[in-house]
């Protein structure tokens, strides 16, 4: 078996317990397992990249590692830990949308179907700031998640042109992270919301990650394809 099949699967189980720690509220196991996640989706990065014969996208790298220090910050409690995680994960979301645009996302953001993803994603960032600004005005952070959605957003569009997987991933990813915001918003906390969380956010950035080294991995001239526009409900 390769090793960076057997680093995913290692992630793979991390996740796994890191949900169930989150279901059942095991406070040292999730000490344990958050911050191991992204250092092994970037050591899988790594050794799918070396098992090519190539190097690793550092940008990639660098998103993973500022994600790293997100989940950190995001364990402490604290309006300065939550801004801290918020910058670090901002980090995240401007490294990928580089790698993105490097890889000609801006020219075919302005193709059709894809001049659309744009539009969606804006829209359904005003809508969700507008229900949850009040909520968010009251804790004082309505400005940075308003500056932090618009680069959520930019990355999330930037990504559905790099193929369905990570495109789905970046969805994904922002979906984990409106949860969180209306969470802290108090306009909404469904069920099993910490779970939510850390499976729609670990399941997105193993589809940006898994995505980006399939595609670093298909012959140049094969045809990639984007994911769908998404939903602004």
């Amino acid at each position: 078996m390769p090793r960076s099949r057997t680093l995913l699967i290692a992630f793979l189980v991390v996740t796994a317990a890191n949900l169930l720690a989150n279901a059942t509220g095991g406070g040292l196991a999730l000490l344990l397992t958050k911050p191991l996640l992204m250092p092994l989706l970037a050591a899988y990065l790594w050794r799918a990249s070396a098992e090519r014969a190539a190097r690793p996208d550092r940008l990639l790298l660098a998103a993973l590692a500022f994600a790293t220090g997100g989940d950190v910050a995001l364990m402490i409690d604290g309006t300065g830990w939550f801004l801290a995680g918020m910058a670090c994960f901002l980090g995240t979301h401007l490294c990928y949308l580089a790698a993105f645009t490097r890889h000609g996302a801006a020219t075919a953001l302005r193709r059709t179907p894809l001049v659309a993803v744009p539009l969606g994603y804006a829209v359904l960032s005003v809508v969700a700031l507008t229900w949850m600004w009040s909520g968010l005005t009251d804790v004082g952070l309505a400005l940075p998640v308003a500056g932090y959605a618009l680069a959520l957003a930019a990355m999330a569009s930037a990504a559905t042109t790099q193929g369905w997987r990570v495109g789905l991933g970046a969805a994904l990813f922002l979906g984990s992270d409106l949860l969180i915001a209306a969470g802290v918003a108090e306009v909404a906390q469904p069920p099993g919301a910490p779970v939510l969380v850390m499976a729609t956010y670990a399941a997105g950035q193993a589809l940006i990650v898994t995505g980006w080294v399939a595609r670093a991995g298909t012959p140049p001239g094969t045809p990639v394809i984007p994911a769908g526009a998404p939903a602004t409900r």
